[in-house]
This record gives structure tokens, C-alpha cells and sequence, in this order.
């Protein structure tokens, strides 16, 4: 209890620093949705309860951000909830492992991910790189969801002791969201220019970092959260992470445009007192979600593992929907 009352005053130091920095963050927390709340729309997301759950890899895998090579065709679910990501590619090992103690009550399935090579499959690059497992959500809903319908997206990872992290500082895993929105851009063409909209998509979320610091005149390492991103795009110190084991993560996606980040130990429900921050990403006004995903990262030398990260319980909410509710 001493650790978790800690992490809420951390949660709350943050937030109020970031939310008085800027007008555009005048809203009260009594104005912030916690994630979870409403409609959970059951045609996304995934308990891994099924004994049958498998992904199809279908490797080698997409590389399209490094090289431009998709490697199609893409892996994926049996199921049709998860898929791999055109742009990154998926992590290494995905597949269905017995919950960790300490999950979910009645909980006997969760889902592991870590990779190898998370660059160029086989081709180390000594450069952190990352994979991407991806929640199918515009595809089984039949488009995107609008934020006036107050989207919410939660789940539980299983953060590993830090004696089995892979043994590198800087990110190792994140939870986040494939966002859109409409901006203006400039357009030259000769000697006029011309302003026209674009759809433009970002993605905000939450990394789990290691550190080191000095201790007793020893380096230890800690884990501690990032949030992606501010106004202008650059990740902000989230709280540290005083104990490993099971945590809650989840954003909420407000009609104003604003993303709230929610972080709590344990797998309990997300409550008002697990607020991290409010951001406007890039300085762009969120309109639709397209999905949400996993990020696995490590140092792409061909030689250490990632961590080995465990997830369970993906789920997207509303707050309302008529459209998507009535859908099977």
C-alpha cells in the first residue's frame, strides 16, 4: 500500500505539471474519462482464454519503415483480432503461454511477445528497432471510432523482474494507439502555394523504460513510463515503476481532442487515482482512432533477446455507439 500511494502522488505531481503548462489543458480532471468506462464493444480486443489461439507469422516479416519492403503477406490471428503491422513488422515469438501469478482472476491464458531481430529479419543492425502486434479495431467494426463516442482502450502487462530485462537502458515496450486526424498543408507549385487537408496519422501512447542510477555507490536499474507525446512531439517523464509484476495501462480519447493516460500495479479496474497526464500530441487535435497496439524494442545485435513481455485482457470501450454496438 506504501508503494501504491507513492505512485499517486507521483501521477498527480506529473499531470498538474503538465496540464498548467498550457491552456489548451484548462479541462478539470472531473472532465477526464477514465479508461474503461461505458460500452466495451467485445468484437475487438482478446482474453487468450482460447486453448486454440494461434498466430500465423507468415515470416519473414515487414520491414517497410527501414527498407520500404512489406513482405507480404502479412501474419496474423486465427481469430482475426491481432495482425501484423505493414509498417514495422511483428515481434519474433507471439504465442499463447498460462497467465503469471497474480493475473486476472479465473485468467489461465495471456499472451507472450519478444523478439530477436527487431530490424531486418536476420540482419542485425546495433540499433534499437521495434515490432508491432496490432488489435484489429477499424476491420471488425467496420471503420474507425470517432472521438465524440469517447473511445477508451485498457489491458494488463505482466512487467518481468528486472534481473530478466534485456540488459540495455531506454525503451522496451509500449501500449499505444494508431490515431488520425485532418491538417492543413502547403502545397508549391511553381511560384504559388496553396493550402489544402491531409489526413495524418500519429501514435500516442505509453513506453516502459529501463534506467540506472547510483545506489549505496552501486548502478541499479529501475523501470519507469514515457509518455508519447507533447505539443511538439517529444516524449515526457512519465512516473518510475516501484514494483514489477502486473499493471493496468490505459488512454482515453476525449471529443476535445485531448489523450488522457491512466497507469496503476496490480489488475484491478482503472480508477480516477491512477491518472498520469493529458496531452495534445503534436499539437493535433485527435478526431479517430484506428487501432491500438503493442511496441516490443531492443538493441537489434542479433545476439540479446528483448524482454520478454506478457499481455492479457485487450479491450476498447465507448462511451456511445449505436452503430458499432448493434455489430456481432
Amino acid at each position: 500500500m506504501a508503494c501504491l500511494s507513492v505512485v499517486r502522488l507521483f501521477f498527480v505531481s506529473c499531470s498538474l505539471g503538465l496540464i498548467v503548462a498550457s491552456e489548451a489543458f484548462s479541462q478539470s480532471r472531473s472532465e477526464i474519462v477514465v479508461p474503461g468506462t461505458g460500452l466495451q464493444l467485445k468484437q475487438v480486443g482478446d482474453d487468450f482464454e482460447d486453448e486454440q489461439w494461434e498466430y500465423v507469422p507468415r515470416d519473414p516479416k515487414s520491414t517497410e519503415d527501414i527498407d520500404e519492403n512489406q513482405r507480404m503477406p502479412m501474419g496474423k490471428s486465427t481469430n482475426g483480432r491481432w495482425y501484423e503491422g505493414a509498417k514495422r513488422g511483428h515481434p519474433d515469438v507471439v504465442k499463447r503461454v498460462p497467465t503469471p501469478p497474480g493475473g486476472l482472476p479465473g485468467s489461465e491464458g495471456a499472451l507472450l511477445m519478444r523478439s530477436l531481430f527487431t530490424g531486418i529479419p536476420n540482419r542485425a543492425s546495433n540499433k534499437m528497432h521495434q515490432d508491432d502486434f496490432i488489435c484489429n479495431v477499424q476491420y471488425r467494426l467496420g471503420g474507425t471510432l470517432k472521438v465524440s463516442q469517447t473511445p477508451s482502450i485498457t489491458t494488463r502487462v505482466f512487467i518481468p523482474p528486472l534481473a530478466e530485462w534485456e540488459k540495455r537502458n531506454g525503451p522496451h515496450f509500449a501500449f499505444r494507439a494508431a490515431v488520425e486526424t485532418r491538417i492543413m498543408e502547403n502545397k508549391q507549385v511553381l511560384f504559388f502555394s496553396n493550402k489544402s487537408e491531409k489526413d495524418e496519422v500519429y501514435w500516442p501512447g505509453l513506453f516502459i523504460l529501463r534506467g540506472t542510477r547510483q545506489e549505496n555507490g552501486k548502478l541499479v536499474p529501475y523501470a519507469y513510463f514515457r509518455v508519447r507525446a507533447d505539443r511538439n512531439g517529444g516524449d515526457f517523464l512519465g512516473p518510475e515503476i516501484p514494483d514489477t509484476g502486473w499493471w493496468t495501462l490505459g488512454m482515453t480519447f476525449t471529443p476535445d481532442g485531448l489523450v488522457h493516460y491512466f497507469a496503476r500495479p496490480g489488475v484491478e479496474e482503472l480508477t480516477r487515482d491512477d491518472y498520469i497526464a493529458t496531452a495534445m500530441p503534436y499539437g493535433y487535435r485527435c478526431e479517430e482512432i484506428r487501432s491500438f497496439f503493442y511496441n516490443v524494442v531492443n538493441g537489434d545485435n542479433g545476439r540479446d533477446w528483448s524482454t520478454d513481455w506478457i499481455v492479457d485482457d485487450a479491450k476498447l470501450y465507448v462511451l456511445q455507439s449505436p452503430r458499432v454496438a448493434r455489430r456481432n
